[in-house]
């Protein structure tokens, strides 16, 4: 399975989303709280080429972009292919 990387907040919705449904598929995934860590917040924004906002999530080298993105796979079917790539 793909390592999977997600900046999150714990005042974030969608961050809670994402989380549930990595969660409900057995996904391990390493948290970065951006909120009690910003100094991890540039490093966020860099590898999401300019992302901002939270959630950004990462499976392996690929970014995947926030909740919105991330369920999209899940409904394509796209999105176990990509974990277990």
């Amino acid at each position: 399975m793909q390592q999977v990387e997600i900046y999150t907040s714990p005042l974030c919705g969608f961050c809670h989303s994402a989380k549930r449904l990595l969660k409900s598929k057995g996904v391990n995934f390493s948290e970065i709280n951006v909120l009690t860590n910003p100094s991890r917040k540039p490093e966020m924004i860099q590898r999401a080429n300019g992302g901002r906002t939270v959630p950004q999530i990462f499976i392996g080298d690929t970014h995947i972009g926030g909740c919105d993105q991330l369920y999209a796979l899940e409904r394509a079917g796209k999105l176990d292919r990509l974990l277990s790539a």
